[in-house]
């Protein structure tokens, strides 16, 4: 019998998962903005259907930060590999906080996504090797915890990253370690339970997929330019009111 091809470095398939989330918080963000500049009125912030799709798109993307743990240290973790991309990560939330507190003072971002992925790389190295099983029990006890423990002693900025707080710190991006972290470990659990000979050989056909795995496979990058991109082309539009 002959052995199962080896898996490839990067999977296209999950090159082109990120490149539709990444697509999705476009969209959001494309209507955020357009809120935020006054040009309509949308109710993005307060409308159940805008706050799924904002949080659909957060899972998405944590998720797929388990996916990507698991593939790239498959093998055993990669220090030089992991710390790299950790730096670039942290190095990014730092900027993103430090650019919120200039734009918006009253929506400064503390722990928005970026923030959270960082430390859920670190903490999701812990997973990497326990049994499946242990991995989605913590996942879901993560998603489930936070309604039932929270209290006003977790109140205040030096608790904004745990997500346990009654009353939350106003934020244009938040998104704490729980419940997202959640999200992380039962993306982990996913990409275990994949044997690497059943992981998707599809490679992209046209342009439009040839564009979202790029986008996929540069996701910082593509995260960091699109809404000054956005917000700028909005505010040109502004102008001309």
């Amino acid at each position: 019998m002959l052995a199962p091809a080896p898996l490839p470095l990067r999977i296209p398939f999950v090159d082109l998962m990120r490149g539709l989330a990444l697509l999705a918080m476009a969209i959001y963000h494309f209507f955020w903005d357009l809120e935020f500049f006054g040009l309509a009125d949308l109710g993005v912030t307060e409308h159940a259907v805008w706050i799924l799709f904002a949080r659909a798109i957060a899972a998405s993307f944590l998720a797929l930060v388990g996916v990507g743990l698991v593939l790239a240290h498959r093998n055993g973790v990669k220090p030089k590999l992991f710390l790299r991309r950790l730096a670039m990560i942290v190095a990014a939330a730092a900027a993103i906080t430090a650019l919120s507190a200039f734009a918006d003072p009253d929506g400064i971002i503390w722990f928005g996504i970026l923030h959270c992925i960082a430390v859920s790389s670190v903490l999701g190295l812990a997973f990497l090797r326990v049994p499946v099983i242990a991995v989605i029990a913590a996942g879901m006890a993560c998603v489930a915890v936070p309604p039932l423990l929270a209290s006003p002693m977790f109140n205040g900025l030096g608790w904004v990253w745990l997500g346990l707080a009654q009353d939350v710190i106003p934020s244009n991006d938040y998104n704490p370690l729980l419940p997202w972290f959640g999200y992380v470990l039962l993306g982990i659990a996913a990409a275990r339970l994949v044997p690497p000979d059943r992981w998707p050989r599809w490679q992209p056909s046209s342009a439009a997929t040839r564009a979202l795995c790029l986008a996929g496979r540069h996701s910082l990058v593509v995260y960091l330019l699109h809404q000054p991109l956005l917000m700028g082309l909005l505010w040109t539009v502004t102008q001309f009111r």
